[in-house]
């Protein structure tokens, strides 16, 4: 339900975050050049249009375009696999038109994943080595952009079978009511508020000139009664 002209995803092309918006212009840009074989092309979308395609390879701290020139964002974990988060954000606060939106999902090391994965320390996507939601929302807040919701989830440790996660899903149910802030994963949906202003014309200087030259002459004639 966000719409305009142009929306970019970066990164992580095997989920489509595009397929259900309705802007004219979807793209999909990689960080990373593709290895292997070409990848199959993605399904149509809801409304018909052609499928969605690799449309260039980026780095998200530098983007080619142009200063708001860009109606929404998504950024799947794009900030876990940046080598400069705080440019990345900064690149998204330059490209965004006043009022465009980003979508920001991360992996929160204040959480059970973090831990977990500070002592198993993955290859990919470590929680440890993420970027907590409060840093985020400080970087967010400076360069203009206010969070308009958040969601959190992942309570659970991380496991691999399904039984012992159907043993530990008491816990996201809890963390959900208790301690939200404190999930594995995140999801920040941000607005960029660019500050208006009130022109003053010449109407509005001349109607003073004439107050104060209406003042100063009521003040001399107060002046000559005296006398």
């Amino acid at each position: 339900d966000v719409f305009g002209y142009h929306a970019l995803q970066i990164g992580l092309p095997d989920i489509d975050a595009l397929a259900a918006n309705r802007m004219p212009h979807r793209w999909l840009a990689l960080t990373t050049p593709p290895t292997g074989p070409a990848p199959a092309a993605a399904p149509p979308p809801p409304d018909g249009g052609e499928p969605r395609r690799i449309a260039l390879v980026t780095d998200s701290a530098a983007l080619p375009f142009a200063e708001a020139s860009i109606d929404l964002l998504v950024l799947p974990h794009t900030l876990e696999r940046c080598h400069s988060p705080h440019a990345a954000v900064r690149e998204v606060a330059r490209v965004l038109v006043p009022e465009g939106r980003v979508l920001i999902f991360g992996l929160n090391r204040w959480s059970v994943w973090g831990a977990q994965h500070g002592l198993e320390r993955p290859a990919q996507l470590n929680a440890a080595r993420g970027l907590s939601y409060w840093r985020l929302r400080d970087w967010l807040q400076l360069l203009d952009l206010e969070v308009l919701a958040v969601d959190f989830g992942c309570h659970a440790p991380a496991l691999e079978t399904a039984l012992w996660q159907q043993r530990w899903a008491w816990l996201d149910a809890l963390g959900q009511r208790a301690w939200q802030v404190l999930g594995g994963s995140y999801c920040v949906l941000a607005v960029q508020k660019v500050p208006g202003m009130r022109l003053l014309g010449p109407a509005w200087r001349r109607q003073t000139l004439a107050g104060a030259a209406a003042a100063a002459a009521a003040q001399k004639n107060v002046g000559k009664q005296i006398e």
